[in-house]
């Protein structure tokens, strides 16, 4: 038995032992590692260990493997072997680029879920932006190297994915419009993930619940899914009600003909009210001030017409303070002996005389 082992057997047998030997004492302090930064508050080093769990290993074996293989060549001298070096390089950049990708995922997850612990804002379109631009160069920078590695001219490569670039641009111009106007959307940010857009022209309404690169999904107010190229964005007028300052109300309210000498102190009244209201704004950073005064002579009604910023952007608060409002308004016109005018239209009859 101690005869077989030859000089060639035991260098095998030696780097197999030292490859399982480094691959146990990598796993011990990865799980030691994974200890101590569970008890740190510092994202990158729990995103940098997560990160390496799956390619540091395998790392280790295609190492181990390609010198082993390495040997296997140099006492037999086999022609297939010469392929161990280029493999084994492509394998390392395969490793290291998934290592980044996971690094890139694991980090993004690591802001959002500090972002939400602490109550901060999350600006989930720019990390998502910034993500997957990341992800993008992390492949192309791989994809490049390994050409490179293969023997490939990356000189030649750009040179004729500059010409092929033309055809596929012709070809593709939808998917690349798409691609850029995901782009637009993630630099100038016009809406976020989770806010409400609208666009009249278009008839879109909704919340954003995510943006791609080709497409942006939107959760309508039926809530039925809207698929939206992102090159439409880029020639629409949209609306972003999620960013507004204040809310507006703007009513016209009709009185009677009769109520004519009532209006004035009507008028002042409602100001009043609306100026001392404590959901009122009275006068916003635009200085668009609460507004009352009387309007029109209607066919039926004379009308005066009212406008108020409300401070609140909410819904449901907006409605419930709009509601107190007008209730207002409707117990100052009764106090003032007035009433609110319907619809009415006088027929006057002329009769003829009836000659005796």
């Amino acid at each position: 038995m101690a005869n077989s082992l030859t000089p060639e057997i035991i260098r095998l047998l030696l780097v197999f032992a030292a490859t399982v030997v480094t691959h146990f004492i990598l796993r011990r302090v990865l799980q030691h590692a994974e200890k101590v930064t569970s008890r740190t508050s510092n994202l990158w080093d729990d995103a940098l260990l997560k990160a390496a769990l799956r390619p540091l290993p395998v790392l280790i074996w295609l190492s181990g493997i390609s010198f082993a293989l390495h040997l296997v060549h140099q006492q037999t001298g086999e022609q297939l072997l010469e392929f161990i070096a280029p493999v084994r390089n492509i394998g390392v950049i395969l490793c290291v680029a998934w290592f980044l990708l996971k690094l890139i995922r694991e980090l993004t997850n690591n802001v959002v879920l500090a972002r939400t612990k602490t109550g901060e804002e999350i600006d989930r379109t720019t990390l998502d932006g910034l993500s997957k631009v990341s992800r993008i160069v992390v492949i192309v920078v791989a994809a490049l190297t390994a050409m490179q590695t293969l023997g490939f001219s990356i000189s030649g490569v750009l040179a004729f994915g500059g010409m092929g670039g033309i055809a596929v641009g012709f070809a593709a111009k939808d998917l690349l419009a798409n691609f850029f106007g995901g782009l637009m959307i993630h630099l100038d940010r016009p809406f976020n993930v989770g806010e409400t857009i609208r666009s009249p022209e278009k008839q879109i309404e909704g919340r954003v619940e995510h943006i791609g690169w080709r497409q942006t999904r939107i959760r309508a107010t039926n809530m039925a899914l809207i698929y939206v190229p992102n090159a439409l964005f880029t020639s629409i007028v949209l609306e972003n009600p999620s960013r507004m300052s204040h809310r507006r109300i703007k009513e016209v309210i009709g009185l009677r003909y009769d109520d004519l000498g009532k209006m004035s102190a009507i008028v002042d009244e409602v100001c009043a009210m609306l100026k001392n209201h404590p959901e009122v704004d009275p006068a916003d950073e635009t200085e668009q001030a609460v507004f009352v005064a009387f309007n029109e002579f209607a066919d039926s009604s004379i009308n005066f017409v009212f406008q108020a910023l409300i401070k609140t952007t909410k819904t449901r608060q907006f409605h419930a303070i709009k509601q107190e409002i007008l209730l207002n308004i409707s117990g100052i016109i009764a106090k003032h002996g007035a009433e609110i005018a319907f619809p009415t239209r006088t027929l006057h009859l002329n009769q003829p005389q009836i000659l005796g």
